[in-house]
Formats: C-alpha cells, structure tokens, sequence
C-alpha cells in the first residue's frame, strides 16, 4: 500500500516542494536585494550629503567629523583612558618610574628626562608639550633640544607645514618654532584623501623609504594601505645628518640586524653614552616591521583588522577608529577569526606577554649594570682601545633591548622574533660584563661588586647629572609662558 501510495502521489509532492523551495527562494533573494539596496542608498548618502567641502589638508578633524560623524565620533574615543590590561592599556604611567634603570640605558639622551606610556591619538600634542624631552630657548637654562622633525608622527597639520615648507626646510627648523603652528592630534588627514576618503600615504619618508628599495606605495592593495597609513608613523627611523631629515633605514630589509647593518655602514650614532662613551642607538617603535615577521602579517592580516575592527549600525559598516588595544574588544576583533572564549584569548595574550617580559626584566638592569661598570673602568683608566670591544657590545645589546621593548605590542605581533631580540639583547649584556672582568683585572682590580643606588628614577637620574627637580622647574614655567601664546595664536588664526 505504501509503494503504491509513493507512486501514485510522490510526483505531486514533490512538484509541491519544489514550488515551495523556490517561493521561498524568491521571497528570501528579494529581501537580501532590498537591504542590500537600502545599505547601498544609506552608504551613497554619506558622499551625497556632505555637509562641508573637505579639499587639501584640512588638519581639524572636527570639520571631518560634520561629513564622517561614526567615524568621528569612534576617533573621538581615543581621549578615553578607561582600559587598563595586565599591562598597562590607554592609562597614561611613568615608565621610568616604573623601571628606573631605563635612566641609565638612557644616560646622555632625552628619554632619560621623561618617557610615559603612550596614551590614545587624542593626546598626541599634549603629550609632546608636556614631556620634559622637549623645551624652548629663554626657559631657565635651557635650549631647544630637539628638531622641528620630532613632530613629524604627531599632528596632520605636518603634511600641511611640509607642503607649505618643504620636507628638508621642515625638519631643519626648531621644534618650538612650529608650535603655534601644530596643534591638532593625529586625526582623519594623516591617513584619508579629503574627497575620496581613500586611504593615502601623507607622510614623506614612507613613499622615499620605498622607492629607495624599488617598491611603488601606490600600488598597494587597499589591504596593505590598511597596515601602510599606520607604517608612517609606527616604524623605526632616525633623524639623517645635520639637516635631521626624517628617514627609514630600510635599505638593507626590515630586520633588526639589516637596520643595525645599516646604521654600522653608514657609522650613525644617536648619542654617545654618557657613561659607557659607547656609540648608542636608539629604536623608535618598529612595530610594522615586527608584525610583518609575526603570525598575523604573515597571514595578510592588517593593523586595522585587529585594532579597527568594522562596525556595523543601521546599513553602514564603518570602521571603529578608537584604536585601542584588541584586547578591549576581543569579540569584534580577535573572535572574528578565533573561536576560543574571550578568558582563553585574553590568557594566551598574556602568557606572551609574561615570558617576553620575564627576559626583559633580566636584561635592562644587567645591560645598565655593564654601562656603569664601564663608567668605572673608564676612571680605573681603561683605555679607548682596551673599551671599543666592550662598547660596541654595548651599542648591540641596547639595541636588542631597545627594538623589542619600545615596539608596542611586539609580545603579541611577534612573539618568536622579540624572544630572540631580547635573549640575544642580554647574551651580549653578558658578555660586555665578562670583558670588563678582563680589563679590571688589567689594571689590577677587582671587578667592582658595590653599585651604586639607582632603586628610583630620581636616584638614577642624579647618578647620572640631572637635576630632575630643575626639569620640572624648566618644564613648568613653558607651561606657562609659552605655550599659551602658541595657543592664542593658534585660535586666531584658526587652525584648531
């Protein structure tokens, strides 16, 4: 009965379903059409109904934010200093309070006045004013000490003072020259073309960089541009000649020992240290070069996938543009592509994070310990001979040091590779202590065992010649005189 009853009827209900599936089909394909063409309508509407014209470089990212407000708004939210991780977050800390040995690693240079964690995009200017690294002639005693080229990764009014310059007489300029001049936080005209909001490259030594190792930016996929907009600011560079003319020292790769090789052949020093008297280099933050050796970039993966992640509200897909860590958002980043609960994701981050720091604490004050014990071979007279050796470890130990700590993120983007930087940073730290242990013996001593206190910044700092009292003497009456009128200027003449 039921063969029977499948042959009579089975033709008929399936005839039936078919119909159905196909009803169904219909309805489900029409409503995909409709919202996608109401997705397209509200995206065309964005360009259709732009409040303002946005044409050349317009640094205000509030006048942006008229025609892009999700976007704006996003931006706007990297003021915030509401996220605290294991280590650190967007809460701005004094490093060298922190970790006081970095005075010594730094004895001679800038960054043993004042080196904070980085905050949000939002504080960009704020942060370079107010850093003790920077000062103004007729302030107290001092000069100005850094180029107008310091500014270069801080503001979108620098492509429009490079354009109305030039690059060269830009970065020759004084730094405090240019402060009434720059004085909006990296914003929406570092990275987009005003009228087609396409993401371009703004920033000269970039686009230079590349064509001196015969790559063309312009023919980036939008996928590179996602990571190269980024790879402007967030690389290592150094301040070329007398001119301090911004430059990537990517000739040779994009490795820490190409770059080293490059700086060794073109005998560059940033300063010489000034206890050790070793010829030192200073890292800036390679962070794309690291993370194009990490996991993620070799997988094609972008800055902004992870520390931009896409927005969806209404019909319109945007792009977060807080840029703050992943970590803040593990489901619209890192769960886009992993399956692991956000607990396990966060742990992974930091079981890196822990291994690579437990070799940084090892190295920085075994690295600054060998600093101070050449200070004092120095004065048992120890020779420039019998020290070039010990030196030249140090300038390599330090940069090892240097590269993995100042990248940030570098425990995420590239565990492997910073693991080795940072070992080989402390096997060379090692090896300039038992060499000293040979020189001491040479002019009949022991290898000095007494240090001395260096348990804070303000120790290590007056062990080293600052005054950090004077610093902040210094730094507060700038506050007060000058950058005000930089600011008075600033709104006159419109630029904020």
């Amino acid at each position: 009965m039921g063969i029977l009853y499948s042959n009579k009827y089975g033709p008929w209900i399936i005839g039936i379903a078919i119909s159905l599936g196909v009803a169904i089909g219909v309805v489900v394909l029409a409503l995909i059409a409709a919202s996608v063409t109401t997705r397209r309508a509200e995206t065309a509407s964005i360009f259709n109904n732009k409040k303002v014209d946005i044409t050349g470089i317009e640094a205000r990212s509030r006048i942006w934010g008229e025609n892009y407000p999700r976007e704006y708004e996003t931006w706007a939210k990297t003021s915030n200093m509401d996220y605290k991780s294991k280590y650190h977050g967007n809460i701005q800390q004094d490093a060298l309070g922190e970790r006081p040995d970095m005075v010594i690693l730094w004895a001679g240079y800038a960054f043993a006045r004042d080196y904070k964690a980085p905050r949000g995009h939002w504080y960009t200017i704020e942060d370079m004013v107010n850093t003790l690294r920077t000062a103004a002639p007729g302030v107290g005693d001092q000069t100005d000490l850094q180029p107008a080229t310091c500014w270069s990764c801080k503001s979108p009014d620098v492509p429009r003072m490079i354009e109305q310059l030039g690059a060269t007489d830009f970065y020759k300029s004084p730094w405090s020259s240019m402060g009434p001049q720059i004085v909006n936080s990296v914003g929406c005209a570092d990275c987009h073309d005003p009228v087609s909001m396409d993401l371009t490259i703004t920033r000269p030594a970039l686009r230079e960089a590349f064509q001196r190792i015969g790559r063309d930016v312009d023919k980036a996929t939008n996928q590179e541009m996602r990571s190269l907009v980024c790879a402007q600011c967030h690389v290592e560079y150094y301040f070329q000649g007398d001119g301090k003319y911004l430059t990537f020292p990517w000739d040779k790769g994009f490795s820490l020992e190409d770059m080293e090789a490059y700086y060794d052949e073109h005998d560059y020093k940033d300063w010489v240290h000034a206890l050790s008297k070793a010829p030192m280099l200073k890292a800036q933050h390679p962070d794309w070069e690291l993370f194009l050796i990490g996991p993620h970039g070799q997988k094609g993966l972008s800055c902004a996938d992870c520390h931009m992640p896409y927005v969806s509200e209404g019909g319109v897909k945007f792009s977060n543009h807080q840029l703050v860590s992943p970590l803040s958002d593990v489901a619209g980043s890192c769960q886009v592509c992993h399956r692991d609960s956000e607990a396990d994701l966060i742990r992974l981050v930091n079981d890196y994070q822990d291994k690579l720091l437990e070799t940084r604490n090892r190295l920085e004050p075994e690295l600054a310990k060998a600093h101070i014990l050449t200070k004092m071979a120095i004065d048992a007279g120890a020779t420039d001979d019998e020290l070039q050796p010990i030196r030249n470890l140090l300038r390599q130990a330090q940069w090892r040091w240097d590269f993995g700590v100042a990248s940030h993120g570098a425990p995420f983007h590239a565990p492997v590779e910073t693991q080795r930087i940072l070992s080989h940073g402390l096997d060379k730290a090692l090896q300039a202590q038992l060499a000293l242990k040979d020189v001491f013996y040479a002019h009949g001593m022991e290898t000095p065992t007494e240090l001395p206190d260096i348990s804070t910044k303000e120790k290590a700092q007056l062990f080293v010649n600052m005054n950090p009292e004077k610093l902040k003497a210094d730094k507060q009456e700038f506050m007060a005189t000058i950058v005000p009128k930089w600011l008075e200027e600033a709104r006159a003449a419109g630029r904020i």
